[in-house]
């Protein structure tokens, strides 16, 4: 079998050059003739003439396929113990997952190097009473001021209530000097992506015309972060409607990222991910249709969980991309996000694709080798990307194997076709959700966006429902490999963070080479539902983070982390170069 994932290669265009495309694309006149150029750039003609016999009900989790249930055969068997998570106290939404317990079950990141502030950093540091939340939330808010002063402004947040901030914080420290804090994130920062609802905040989903009106609930993920305490920042940047992996924004400002504030931070999560790799928070809330929880924690340096499909409510995000969407952590540590991911896994009875799913497991955690697990790598797409990558990667992956893991050799076919399929199927999934927008905003989005809406307006509907026909064969590609190891490792992303480009910044951009690079590893969890996190894997030469990605069986995010809390053991983590440090200005004053 011929690995055929070619790159793909159009004509870069921003500034005067992208408007007058997008004008001429949205012409009758020119239309038709440039969309057809855009979708053979892209493959979708090729897609066209791909011949399937798949049935449409054989899809995805989306359109009514259960995910497999957790089968035997991994390291569960060497390590019987309870699948139901330890329970702590009861809170207004129900008995609390005991996450602070959980999270500690996983090995502490390593102390040489840089070591980032962690949510049990913060734990401590109240227990101890060295610091309180109130003082937390007027750093916070100083930090974030500073970030904006900084040169360029460094855009993570966009709105924030410093009023509400603090009311939070009040509450919280008034639970500390009782020593009843309400759960296992009390009085810790986190920020939230501007795709997700918070009561109070508008959501834009980073246009500059949504989210007029502030929302009156907390979207069900947010509602249980601050169940357990969370002191929610605000709302952080993110790719226009989630249609690019840069996280240029031309409304909001690009997100920078903390390492080279030159560079982009990737995205869609673009603000969540430069928040936690900035200090500003241990914790922070993405969502992911096709990498932009993983692509962003690889490009600035931290670690993102892209649950499997309909682990964690989707209730109060952005209707966008119904059938590959994600919400899911982005943490300084697999600590951090095993903690958040303990908090907002689970079924939602307001969210249908919630309710088919088993307990979440965290049976192994406390086992800080891999003996017994076997490792999938795919040579030619692990080696895809560029020389450094592959370099850094493959040292984590011999690091891995000598935690006991048997790396064995496997093939993938057809990729070249799924990220074509999962091309087509979120452009159509994000332009049908925004169909009544596209009628009174065109002209209001940014001119990349415009474009894409345009490529997905050039499709027709038998573009997706063949695409969902291939779907459902390119799941089984995925669910055969995974029946022989315990997950799949590649490179998080072909590309470390690129420079972002000046004539972009008020435009936006189209370079499908480029979004094909940062994009290389992502789609394929996305497309099948499957769980994948991203965990950083070293530096380039240029200072710039690396991440790693494993893909594992449904519903065995446990898995995922434990592989990656063992990577984390092996990386020396390097400081952003503008980093905000809470509890080295506790120990100051």
């Amino acid at each position: 079998m011929a690995y055929d994932l070619e790159p793909l290669a159009a004509p870069r265009a921003a500034g005067a050059l992208l408007r007058t495309f997008v004008t001429l694309v949205e012409s009758g006149a020119t239309r038709a003739l440039l969309a057809n150029k855009l979708l053979r750039d892209a493959g979708i003609v090729a897609l066209r003439s791909a011949p399937t016999h798949e049935p449409l009900e054989a899809c995805h989790p989306g359109f009514g396929r259960a995910l497999p249930e957790p089968a035997g055969g991994d390291e569960q068997a060497a390590a019987p113990a309870p699948a139901e998570p330890p329970t702590g106290r009861k809170s207004a939404r129900g008995a609390t997952p005991d996450a602070e317990a959980i999270a500690a079950r996983l090995p502490e990141p390593p102390g040489d190097g840089f070591r980032p502030e962690t949510v049990l950093d913060f734990l401590a540091a109240y227990r101890e009473r060295k610091l309180s939340p109130v003082e937390v939330a007027e750093r916070a808010l100083d930090f974030v001021a500073q970030s904006e002063q900084h040169d360029p402004a460094m855009r993570i947040f966009i709105a924030q209530d410093r009023d509400d901030v603090l009311a939070q914080a009040e509450a919280s420290a008034k639970r500390w000097k009782k020593r009843r804090p309400r759960g296992p994130l009390d009085g810790v920062p986190v920020a939230i992506k501007d795709e997700l609802d918070q009561k109070g905040y508008g959501t834009t989903v980073g246009t500059r015309f949504l989210g007029v009106e502030p929302a009156t609930a907390d979207a069900e993920a947010v509602a249980r972060l601050r169940a357990a305490g969370a002191l929610l920042l605000g709302k952080t940047n993110m790719h226009e409607i989630g249609l690019g992996v840069t996280g240029l924004n031309p409304h909001h400002g690009s997100a920078r990222n903390p390492y080279d504030p030159a560079r982009a931070t990737g995205g869609s999560s673009s603000g969540p991910a430069a928040a936690v790799a900035a200090g500003l928070c241990p914790l922070a809330l993405g969502a992911d249709g096709g990498g932009s929880i993983r692509i962003p924690a690889a490009l600035c340096g931290v670690v993102g969980l892209k649950p499997t499909f309909g682990r964690v409510s989707e209730v109060g995000a952005a209707e966008l991309c119904w059938s590959v969407a994600h919400v899911g952590p982005i943490g300084a540590t697999v600590r951090d996000v095993a903690l958040g991911y303990a908090l907002i896994a689970g079924p939602d009875p307001k969210d249908a694709n919630s309710l088919h799913q088993p307990a979440p497991d965290f049976r192994g955690l406390d086992r800080h080798e891999l003996s017994g697990l076997r490792l999938g790598v795919y040579g030619p797409w692990f080696e895809h990307a560029e020389p450094s990558i592959v370099e850094r990667c493959k040292r984590v992956l011999h690091a891995l194997e000598h935690a006991g893991a048997q790396i064995r050799e496997i093939e993938i076919p057809e990729l070249r076709l799924l990220r074509t399929v999962h091309l087509v199927t979120i452009i159509s999934e994000i332009a049908t959700a925004h169909l009544e927008h596209y009628r009174h905003h065109r002209t209001e989005y940014g001119l990349d966006t415009r474009l894409s809406l345009a490529l997905a307006r050039g499709l027709q509907a038998y573009d997706y429902v063949h695409a969902q026909r291939h779907r459902a064969r390119l799941c089984r590609h995925f669910e055969r490999v995974l029946a022989d190891v315990d997950a799949i490792v590649t490179p998080a992303t072909g590309c470390t963070a690129p420079v972002l480009p000046l004539d972009a910044l008020h435009s936006g951009e189209s370079n499908l080479a480029l979004i094909d690079q940062i994009m290389r590893f992502a789609p394929a969890p996305n497309l099948t539902g499957l769980p994948a996190i991203s965990v950083p894997a070293g530096y380039d030469d240029a200072g710039l983070p690396v991440g790693l990605q494993i893909i594992g069986r449904a519903w065995h995010e446990h898995v995922l982390l434990r592989i990656a809390a063992v990577a984390e053991q092996h990386v020396t983590r390097q400081p952003p170069a503008v980093g905000y440090r809470y509890l080295e200005s506790a120990e100051k004053t």
